[in-house]
């Protein structure tokens, strides 16, 4: 299989050795512009490669993320006590399972991503089957978490009031674990091969209907969280059954050719892989759940906890775009690795890294100028309102670093460092970050503004961290570990 790369860096023009060898006395003035031309052209012939990934990446993430955010849009126009335990199951108990699952699934991520570019397609099929066994075991686990979560929640601070409506709607939310198992392999199946614009039609068609019917549901007939249960389970599974109709219908170009016994051979050395981008994955995803949580330990929280809800529900929407580029640039890192292009690799981080940050820096401007507005999109109370608005300004903050944190650990996932990424989110989250946050806001009484201030230090840290790895890296050891990854992983469905 031919893979199409970006223009190595360095390899100069015909022109320029022109220039070079002239003996024109501005010589070097010329060479350096023309350098600079080819800088430029590179750049957007690569940005327009990730755009090509990026931008259904994008939609489909902001278009599954808006499900749930429309859910608990409607849920707050109900009542006060029906956002909160949207919010809260949205926040933590789905939000834990999502986690697990997005981090099992990113193994594939590595995988897929090295194996296509390697010219095996193959591959990718049985490396899918070998996930939704994982996931589907994993969902199993799981089950007791969403049976048993309004003690759980208790535990950790949330008040009764909130913990049993907030348990009583994760209960009826068991339907979408068993989705999340299955979405999750078929859509790092498909990214893999760049068929990103499938899923974000999919899931554009989802979210209309999931619009339409919330409505219906939960506000014109009045079933208020059971509408919203019954939409929601309903919305991830149509994703579910579209894309995988077209799977079997297409066979996705030779990369699916049918149910294997394969996927349950090598499945302990899946399974580490596996936990790897998990927990990776999971601590930074936690790691602002974990803010919801906390702020229900402060007095009279209800307030408080619908009001940093609210803006982790814009973070969230925010975070969507980052999440695009993370899952573009490890398609193209994980692609370029595995066919050898450890240049072209290297490249495309630097230019998925400032268009990222560009972005962010708009992103949080307009939080910050809509600070005033953005809070009656989810709430009908003042107060609410009121709380919201002075945490605009953590809001935009987190804003602007969650731009460029997510596609760094895109970078991670694309080259396979999931192990020690995770090690690096323990430390800079989980004993600098929350420790801080918990200091400030309980001990020196600044609330949930402190809270939050120490948690976004832990993510300051970490970028900082990352920024420094990947810019010690050499891509060219990398490429080679891709090779090795690929005869390790496929030899058996090779041979076949």
């Amino acid at each position: 299989m031919a893979i199409e790369t970006a223009p190595l860096l360095g390899n100069r023009s015909t022109a320029e050795r022109t220039t070079k060898g002239s003996g024109n006395g501005n010589g070097n003035g010329v060479e350096q512009q023309v350098k600079t031309v080819s800088v430029v052209k590179e750049f957007g012939y690569e940005s327009k490669r990730l755009w090509k990934i990026a931008g259904p990446a994008i939609f489909t993430a902001i278009c599954q993320y808006s499900l749930g955010a429309l859910t608990q849009t409607f849920a707050g126009l109900v009542g006060e006590l029906e956002l909160a335990a949207v919010s809260v199951e949205n926040s933590v108990i789905a939000g834990l399972a999502y986690g697990i699952m997005l981090g099992m699934g990113s193994a594939l991520e590595t995988l897929c991503g090295q194996a296509f570019g390697a010219g095996q397609p193959r591959m990718l099929g049985v490396y899918m089957q070998r996930s939704w066994v994982i996931l589907l075991t994993t969902a199993c686990v799981l089950v007791p978490l969403y049976v048993w979560s309004p003690p759980i929640l208790e535990l950790v601070g949330e008040t009764t009031e909130i913990s049993e409506a907030a348990g009583k709607f994760a209960l009826w939310m068991l339907p979408q674990l068993f989705a999340y198992a299955l979405n999750f392999p078929i859509q790092k199946f498909l990214q893999s091969q760049r068929k990103v614009l499938v899923i974000a039609v999919i899931s554009a068609i989802v979210l209309v209907l999931h619009a339409v019917v919330s409505w219906l549901l939960i506000l014109k007939l009045g079933w208020g969280l059971t509408g919203a249960a019954i939409t929601l389970n309903t919305s991830w599974w149509l994703i579910v059954i579209l894309q995988l109709l077209y799977i079997f219908i297409t066979k996705s170009d030779g990369a699916w050719s049918g149910f294997s016994w394969l996927a349950f051979s090598d499945l302990w050395g899946f399974v580490k892989l596996s936990l790897a981008s998990a927990v990776m994955l999971c601590l930074e995803f936690w790691y602002l759940m974990v803010l919801v949580v906390i702020t229900g330990r402060l007095s009279n929280p209800l307030i408080p906890v619908d009001a940093i809800s609210i803006c982790m529900n814009i973070q969230g929407w925010d975070a969507m775009i980052a999440i695009g580029f993370n899952a573009a640039i490890s398609v193209r890192v994980s692609n370029e690795l595995g066919a050898g292009n450890s240049r072209a690799a290297k490249f495309a981080v630097l230019v998925v890294s400032v268009t990222s940050v560009c972005i962010g820096v708009i992103a949080m401007i307009l939080v910050f100028t809509t600070r005033n507005e953005f809070p009656y999109l989810f709430t009908n109370s003042d107060a609410v309102a009121t709380e919201t608005t002075k945490l605009a300004f953590l809001l935009a903050i987190t804003v602007l670093l969650n731009s460029l944190q997510p596609v760094l650990s895109g970078v991670a996932v694309g080259a396979g460092w999931q192990a020690t990424v995770a090690y690096i989110n323990i430390g800079c989250y989980y004993i600098v970050g929350l420790p801080l946050g918990i200091l400030l806001g309980f001990t020196f009484a600044f609330g949930v503004e402190g809270i939050w201030s120490g948690m976004i230090g832990g993510i300051c840290l970490q970028t900082i961290i990352l920024i420094v790895v990947t810019s010690l890296t050499n891509w060219n050891t990398e490429a080679e570990q891709a090779e090795s990854r690929v005869r390790k992983w496929g030899g058996s469905i090779i041979e076949q």
